[in-house]
């Protein structure tokens, strides 16, 4: 209403001074009657200021609203949740890295200084989804939902820290299919105590097997390694990771074809449940800021998220050492976590709401995208960096992925959903963190980036 009054003042306020410019031509024309010298010139001058007037009300009006337009996408962004109270921790670590040196808390200030970010990155995604529609917007939650993973792998990976990328990456696997999946259950179940709530069977056995197949594509590398069976020692590990990397980035462009062409896809039922809403619930539903907003914001979030991401991996060695925690706990469990905020909240409100189609989507379809594309695409980014980055995980990463995958595939079996299964996802989730806890990785010291 506030911008309708703008408009309607703007309006009738450029009407005044379009009558008031008739009323001084109409005094111009009585004037040539009596003086026939200098009419033209006087009319000329005095019609140029009224017409500089309207052109100035109406650039006015036109800033104005784009003046307030800005301020009501930053205030919806930055200042709508209170977890945004987190986003000064980022500048506070890059203050903390100038003065001292204290990793433990630069580490600790990056971290909570991300969370927001994801989340937000997570809900300008969401935005720009009404805009693409239901498939291609769940694509675009699952992308950027593992955004946060990618930008720090990327970092990690040109600093050489090898392990670190193929630890964050496995752990944000099993942060989706164990503790945000669990979490949806358990919530979903709890909620709706009385019921089993189903899913589409189809779909989630789909995603189980590719996330078999990502598993042996990790296994084969891994089993060649320990076996000493490789044909040129020390190098058909790394050629049968890259060929791999290349099948599996192959196979998931065959899936987003398939997703994007296919009736039944994935993210599907969002669109059918959200056309069976009422009036109301579709006002509560629209989009806050504007397409191009949604673009400009995404952009930005990105771009702050790498900035912090930098400052967090250089500080991962240093801030292990500080806390006396393993580095491998810290990639595999705690980066992922901070990584995977803005799933695990979306996929536990959508099953609160008996939505498990889009929790299994937002959860299993991450995990997913991270196994068949961020893996392959960080082998292959390796390649082109010079990086021997490859796809063995070491025994232990192996094993352990390989065994959530295969609880996971068991519980989404039969398309039902309940609080016990939910609990039980948590409780594996908890053995693997106290595992990592314990792991000493055996190369990470070799992992360590060489001065130049």
């Amino acid at each position: 209403m506030a911008k309708d009054s703008q408009f309607s003042g703007g309006k009738s306020h450029l009407e005044m001074g379009s009558l008031e410019g008739r009323a001084v031509l109409q005094l111009e024309d009585e004037n040539l009657v009596d003086s026939k010298h200098n009419d033209r010139r006087t009319s000329s001058m005095d019609a140029t200021p009224q017409i500089s007037v309207f052109d100035t009300d109406t650039d006015d009006v036109s800033c104005k609203c784009t003046w307030n337009s800005i301020l009501r996408q930053m205030h919806i962004v930055l200042f709508s949740k209170k977890l945004n109270l987190l986003i000064p921790c980022g500048p506070l670590a890059m203050l903390v890295d100038m003065l001292t040196d204290h990793h433990g808390w630069i580490f600790f200030l990056s971290l909570l200084g991300i969370i927001p970010l994801a989340e937000r990155l997570g809900w300008a995604t969401e935005q720009l989804a009404f805009y693409t529609g239901p498939t291609v917007g769940g694509l675009l939650n699952a992308t950027f939902g593992n955004a946060t993973e990618l930008i720090i792998s990327m970092y990690a990976l040109r600093r050489g820290m090898i392990r670190v990328v193929q630890q964050s990456l496995l752990g944000s696997i099993l942060s989706n299919t164990l503790l945000v999946l669990g979490c949806a259950f358990f919530a979903g179940g709890i909620a709706h105590s009385t019921k089993d709530q189903l899913f589409d069977k189809g779909n989630a056995v789909m995603n189980s097997g590719l996330l078999l197949m990502a598993v042996m594509g990790l296994l084969f590398p891994a089993v060649l390694h320990f076996t000493h069976t490789e044909l040129h020692f020390g190098k058909s590990e790394l050629a049968l990771s890259r060929f791999s990397s290349c099948v599996m980035l192959v196979a998931y462009g065959a899936y987003l074809f398939y997703q994007l062409t296919s009736q039944n896809s994935l993210y599907m039922p969002l669109a059918e449940e959200e056309g069976e809403n009422d009036e109301s619930l579709q006002e509560e539903e629209a989009p806050e800021i504007s397409k191009w907003g949604s673009i400009i914001w995404l952009s930005i979030l990105t771009l702050w998220i790498a900035v912090l991401s930098e400052y967090l991996v250089n500080a991962i060695e240093g801030a292990s050492v500080a806390m006396s925690i393993p580095v491998a706990f810290i990639s595999v469990i705690l980066l992922p976590i901070v990584g995977n905020a803005a799933e695990h909240a979306g996929a536990v409100m959508f099953a609160v709401k008996d939505k498990l189609d889009i929790s299994l989507g937002v959860a299993i379809g991450s995990s997913t995208q991270i196994a068949m594309f961020g893996i392959p695409f960080c082998v292959v980014v390796g390649w082109i960096m010079g990086r021997p980055m490859d796809l063995n995980f070491q025994l232990f990463e192996t094993a352990t992925l390989f065994m959530s995958v295969l609880v996971v595939a068991f519980m989404l079996q039969d398309g039902t959903s309940n609080y016990f299964k939910g609990l039980m996802l948590l409780l594996c989730y908890l053995i693997v963190a106290a595992s990592f806890f314990v792991h000493i990785d055996p190369e990470a010291i070799q992992d360590k980036p060489k001065k130049t």
